[in-house]
């Protein structure tokens, strides 16, 4: 016969709870040590191609996928003085060249029947509508003609010598070389990359059936262009002034300069994208090439179009 007390002891432990089961955390990994990073940063630069050293004077050559092709010697013209007074001289004579002159009508503000009353009535001698008070006609007048108002017969052609302008296009192509002009103007590209970029002639034959701007995207993405495109994008806004109401209300950023020998196709592929200028070397002249006056545009030369700059005069 079992013990009462024994049953009590055993209906007790069938009604209590099971203990809970504890919760066993994961140990944390280890943080990297100082020297395991460096190691780490050490085998990264070893895996990446390093791009071969060139000589003062040459350029790479890419191709459309921007792997360096060879590396080539660029012509004289790109090293003549970097004159920032013809520049700007010859930057200026093209902006005066393209200005239109304007003015108001030889008779404007004198439409007006007025009348002096003369001297010695106690009011200033001005003219003034005839029955009324009001002054008119008279420049220092509320409502008076203008002053002295723009003449449309005024010019504002500036003349610049054959060889200055000359010498100036020489100055702007040889700053296209230098990084920190390029830098300077506010241009984004990879430091590793030799200026001017030089692209094989494959640029020039390629003509995509569809979507040739997305292909020209896809090679400046490739030359690590495609950041500077985007800052001319980012910086296009409304004009400050009266020039908004006068058929110039945005101001565009410049970005890339493409200068090849046949522009037409190369056209098709960049010339969409904002602040993107493809030209011949025929076309290129200090305003190209240093808009503003400021010299050291970003510039893209095809193996072709390098060639011809070989017979300049520097």
């Amino acid at each position: 016969m079992a013990d009462p007390e024994d049953k009590k002891g055993a209906a007790g432990s069938a009604d209590a709870k099971p203990a809970p089961k504890r919760r066993i955390r994961a140990p944390k990994a280890a943080k990297p040590t100082k020297a395991a990073k460096a190691a780490r940063a050490t085998q990264e630069k070893e895996t990446k191609r390093e791009a071969p050293a060139v000589k003062p004077g040459q350029v790479h050559v890419y191709s459309l996928d921007g792997d360096i092709i060879k590396t080539v010697e660029l012509p004289t013209v790109f090293r003549s003085d970097v004159r920032l007074d013809l520049i700007r001289r010859a930057v200026t004579a093209f902006q005066a060249n393209r200005r239109q002159p304007y003015g108001p009508s030889p008779m404007a503000g004198m439409h007006h029947s007025v009348r002096w009353s003369g001297k010695g009535k106690g009011v200033s001698r001005v003219p003034r509508l005839r029955g009324t008070m009001t002054g008119a006609q008279a420049p220092g007048t509320v409502g008076g003609r203008r002053a002295h108002p723009p003449r449309p017969d005024k010019v504002w052609v500036k003349k610049v010598n054959e060889q200055e302008r000359r010498l100036a296009r020489n100055a702007a192509i040889a700053a296209v070389k230098d990084p920190r002009m390029v830098a300077s103007r506010g241009h984004r590209f990879p430091e590793d990359i030799t200026l001017p970029v030089v692209i094989e002639d494959g640029i020039e034959t390629l003509t995509p059936d569809s979507g040739a701007t997305r292909e020209g995207l896809k090679i400046l993405n490739h030359l690590g262009l495609l950041p500077d495109v985007e800052r001319a994008k980012d910086g296009r806004h409304i004009r400050a002034g009266r020039g908004k109401m006068r058929g110039r209300r945005y101001r565009q950023p410049r970005s890339v300069l493409v200068v090849v020998k046949e522009a037409g196709n190369v056209r098709r592929l960049l010339g969409n994208l904002p602040g993107v200028e493809v030209v011949n070397p025929a076309a290129l002249n200090a305003e190209v090439l240093a808009p503003g006056g400021d010299p050291g545009r970003l510039t893209v030369f095809s193996e072709g179009a390098l060639e011809i700059l070989r017979s300049w005069p520097s």
